[in-house]
């Protein structure tokens, strides 16, 4: 994810005043609401207190980028709208300059993010929905990556398990409408693993593949939160978030691949015979391509 966004929109600081029509206090700090146009080009309306943005303001940077909210002694802090410069927006808590509480991230693609942030990244418990095929993450975050116990909600079928850095891991189910359960896994990869952490900073196509166990009926899940994880030290613009992020996630922005239709089998075909290809079959979660689990277990 880019580290491009806000910081590089700094606002001017306090001792760059520029010009200023508003009111003051009895030693001639802008103290109440007024108007500024700074030496930088960008201009702030709003409330001041002992010189400085604090109450509600209006800030607009030269470069179209603008924010809407609350300021404590000259930074972003309470609810507050962030538009940046290409149209994405920021809708939520603020503090301490950085998107911090709960929140709503709409991307320029029309993905939204709803949940939980910390230090400017996705953290906690959170939604990403992805526009493009109205499929959805519902689960844990860590420092803006999939991460922990989660579901990947589709149009009639379901992923429920464990992720790791935006790729599911370990043991899992997909739940189809129809009323059946496919069972299986997702083998942990040598990187996931953690034996090539001297070369974590080349960028690698892991493709995870699902090992298919059994069939079942439909059984209730609850997922397993993760413990809290420590705050995150990068930070930036938010970019849509590639489902199950395979390389760059600014890269990928589809789903990952489990978008594909599934038609009801009829009652008199065979279960054996369903449960026997579903266990003969490893399956790539390609990104853009119909899900290879139904089509191979006889779903589709």
């Amino acid at each position: 994810m880019s580290d491009l966004g806000s910081e590089e929109l700094e606002e001017e600081g306090e001792k760059d005043l520029g010009e200023y029509e508003g009111e003051r206090n009895e030693v001639g700090e802008r103290h109440g609401y007024g108007k500024a146009r700074l030496p930088n080009g960008d201009t702030y309306e709003g409330n001041y207190e002992f010189g400085k943005r604090h109450g509600q303001g209006t800030y607009k940077f030269k470069n179209g980028a603008r924010y809407i909210g609350d300021y404590v002694k000259n930074k972003k802090h309470g609810q507050g709208t962030f538009i940046y410069p290409d149209g994405s927006r920021y809708e939520g808590e603020w503090a301490d300059d950085q998107r911090h509480g709960q929140g709503v991230y709409y991307y320029v693609n029309n993905d939204t993010y709803t949940g939980e942030w910390f230090n400017h990244q996705r953290h906690g418990q959170g939604t990403y929905l992805y526009a493009e095929t109205g499929s959805k993450y519902v689960g844990t975050w860590v420092h803006g990556r999939q991460e922990g116990a989660a579901e990947l909600i589709h149009l009639n079928h379901r992923y429920q398990g464990k992720f790791i850095n935006n790729n599911p891991v370990g043991p899992g189910k997909y739940v189809f409408d129809v009323g059946c359960e496919q069972h299986g896994e997702y083998p942990l990869t040598d990187m996931e693993r953690g034996e090539e952490e001297e070369e974590e900073e080349t960028l690698v196509n892991i493709v995870p593949k699902w090992k298919a166990l059994k069939i079942t009926e439909l059984a209730l899940w609850t997922p397993t939160l993760s413990e809290e994880q420590p705050p995150p030290e990068s930070q930036g613009q938010e970019e849509p978030q590639g489902l199950t992020g395979v390389g760059d996630p600014s890269e990928d922005i589809q789903a990952e691949g489990f978008e594909g239709e599934l038609e009801p089998r009829g009652a008199d075909e065979d279960v054996d015979t369903f449960r026997q290809e579903s266990q003969e079959n490893s399956y790539d979660i390609d990104q853009g391509k119909k899900a290879r689990p139904l089509e191979l277990a006889g779903l589709v």
